[in-house]
């Protein structure tokens, strides 16, 4: 069903706008002009003159943008799987596989557990991650790009206005990649659908989306034997499928549906004054959000991988049920600025299908309560000063908790601007922390009792410059640190059964963590550099949170119109560099990542190279990943026994229609 849909969806996309060629191409390459006529008899008075700012993209946090058509090398970043730079990320052999984090970002956004399972979350969208449109006339945006071995990825959205106050949009992202290693098949569908409407006079405001996602991938549990047929460079298997893996005949799942809707009805001081009605009002609002969740891990048959089982075949489900109300009131003054206060009630069922009673003790099949919390956001500009504030604390139920925000920025001039942000918050870990049931024995514990909530604080200062580069520098300290760790002995861990003994800990002393990053770009002529190195540094008592000292990543490239500036060219190689640090480890059976000191990974380059190309509206891609991998050896590992992928050459393409 879901592979008609996308088919429909492209069909109607092509046939709508094919047929239309009024776009003419512009000098600059982020332009698209065009003219729609409303009167043959008056084409001065009547010609409306439509560009691409003309293509609204709006934010759920309500900061507008347009649509970017232009060849940049910030758009050679984010041409990938998740659409955004991944920079902090080291990505697994294939597409659709989970990530290893280079670096992280701590903060709590919000005052509630999330159902964990994080590495099958990565492309999963949230609420924050839907975009709303207000475009001129029908737009479609098509994302193509090769995978690995017969699968291919492409996410499409078509959205159009049925009147300027009113728009709908309709979205597929699907993919399949079979993988070069045996059992590595992965595949995903996220559809998304979003309407954006705001009356004549502007009083009430509605946007909506609804989300159907599922993730399906085969896990092998990485390479068995590493070091006689990978690290070897056995040209006997060069041929990764050849490769032995720990298993095959396990996969997980992540399905997930979600209801989304806020409105807000505004009362006007002086609907005749319209300077005032801009800037002065009181409006009420409604936040309203329906999710399920549910994450499966399947295996045909127990393997001494995860330890002892209770039962076989292995069937593991955790199901998360939210409802999230919101009731709120906004006042908006051109003196005194915009507040916003809130009350919330928020539901939640976490659960399974049955209960245990294991060595620890009883451990019940749900987790299932009420929350009610208060909410306050300030937000003031004065001149060059741009002021903001928000503060939430749960009042009522068992997963008490708060967060504190705060920052302030200052546009010095056109070209600098300084900022600055603290962040405080306490809330309980993830719901697979507090409470898991699996078929395996190992895998079963209830810490609701024995967990204490996580305390996290951090200060963060930023320097955008177009002269000196940007810069941003964060401190974090968190209290009660929650993570994954193998409580296997080195015996244990030598017969490669780590993943038999997967706990839940908590750090009892505080895990300090300084994270700076500094990008910056130098441009001669055609060519340029572009730089984005980070420095990171933990002070803790016990190794819990390892990240790479050191991560840099170095574009040289070249770019320029050709043909008489009918294509806009750009070519370059990247180079991407981590040290060695005790990378964590992968459980496919949890879908998150533990803690591991036994093997230092990294301090390896990775080199790729590009050619990418503009023509009208249509951006090209070719690129060469990971091309220097035949002569430097193998020995590139994005987690213990989880190599990264071999050279590869990709192709794929963004093209937007226009009406």
């Amino acid at each position: 069903m879901r592979h008609l849909l996308l088919l429909l969806l492209v069909f109607i996309s092509h046939s709508l706008f094919s047929q239309y060629d009024s776009l003419v191409p512009s000098k600059a390459q982020d332009t698209v002009k065009f003219s729609a006529k409303k009167n043959k008899k008056d084409k001065k008075k009547d010609s409306l003159e439509i560009t691409i700012r003309d293509y609204k993209i709006v934010s759920h946090s309500r900061d507008t943008t347009y649509l970017d058509t232009t060849l940049s090398i910030q758009k050679e970043y984010r041409y990938n799987y998740l659409r955004r730079d991944d920079f902090e990320l080291m990505p697994f052999a294939n597409v659709g596989q989970p990530y290893n984090h280079l670096g992280l970002n701590l903060e709590r956004n919000t005052l509630y557990p999330s159902l964990g399972s994080k590495a099958r979350h990565f492309n999963y969208m949230e609420v924050e991650d839907i975009s709303y449109y207000n475009v001129a006339t029908p737009m479609t945006d098509l994302f193509f790009k090769t995978t690995f071995e017969q699968g291919q990825l492409l996410d499409a959205i078509l959205t159009f206005n049925t009147s300027r106050r009113f728009n709908i949009s309709i979205a597929y992202k699907g993919f399949r990649s079979l993988g070069k290693y045996s059992w590595s098949q992965v595949k995903s569908g996220n559809f998304r659908s979003t309407v954006n409407y705001v009356t004549e006079n502007g009083r009430y405001r509605l946007r909506a989306h609804w989300t159907s996602q599922e993730m399906e991938a085969e896990e092998n549990g990485g390479i068995s034997k590493k070091e006689l047929q990978f690290e070897s460079n056995d040209p006997d298997f060069r041929d990764r499928s050849r490769i032995d893996v720990f298993f095959t005949d396990a996969q997980n799942f992540l399905i997930g549906k979600r209801y989304f809707l806020e409105h807000q009805y505004r009362l006007l001081k002086s609907e005749t004054d319209s300077v005032r009605s801009k800037s002065n009002y009181l409006g009420f609002g409604h936040v309203f959000t329906y999710e399920t969740k549910n994450y499966q891990f399947q295996q045909d048959t127990e393997n001494e991988y995860f330890g002892d089982a209770l039962v076989s075949p292995i069937d593991d489900v955790a199901s998360l049920k939210t409802m999230y109300n919101e009731i709120n009131a906004e006042f908006s003054n051109r003196t005194l600025g915009v507040l916003k206060a809130s009350v919330n009630l928020y539901n939640y069922n976490y659960f399974f299908n049955s209960t245990i009673t294991a060595d620890e003790g009883f451990i019940p099949n749900k987790l299932r309560g009420e929350e009610v919390a208060l909410g306050a956001k300030y937000k003031k500009q004065i001149g060059g000063f741009m002021l903001q504030g928000g503060i939430a604390y749960n009042i009522s139920g068992k997963l008490t908790g708060n967060i504190m925000d705060a920052s302030a920025s200052f546009q010095i001039n056109e070209k600098n601007k300084i900022s600055a942000s603290i962040h405080s918050s306490s809330r309980l870990p993830d719901f697979n922390f507090l409470l898991y049931q699996s078929d395996y024995e190992n895998y079963n514990w209830y810490n609701i009792e024995s967990f204490d909530k996580e305390r996290l604080s951090s200060l963060q200062f930023n320097l955008e410059s177009q002269v000196w580069g940007n810069i941003s520098a964060k401190y974090t300290t968190t209290d009660n640190y929650t993570y994954f760790t193998s409580l296997a002995n080195d015996e244990q861990a030598g017969d490669n059964l780590e993943n038999a003994f997967i706990k839940p800990v908590q750090e009892a002393n505080s895990v300090n963590y300084l994270k700076v990053k500094y990008s910056k770009e130098f441009k001669y002529g055609d060519w340029a550099l572009s730089n984005t190195l980070m420095y990171q540094n933990v002070t803790q008592d016990n190794e819990v949170l390892n990240l790479p000292a050191f991560v840099t990543r170095n574009t040289l490239y070249f770019s320029k119109d050709v043909f008489k500036k009918a294509m806009f060219l750009q070519t370059g190689i990247t180079f991407k560099y981590f040290s060695s640090y005790n990378m964590d480890a992968y459980n496919p059976l949890l879908a998150e990542f533990y803690t591991q000191n036994r093997e230092k990974l990294g301090g390896f380059p990775l080199l790729d190279f590009f050619i990418n190309a503009k023509v009208r509206t249509a951006r090209i891609y070719l690129k060469a990943e990971h091309f220097n991998s035949s002569f430097t050896g193998n020995s590139f590992y994005a987690s213990p026994n989880y190599p990264y992928r071999d050279f590869v050459i990709r192709f794929g393409l963004v093209w937007n229609f226009f009406s």
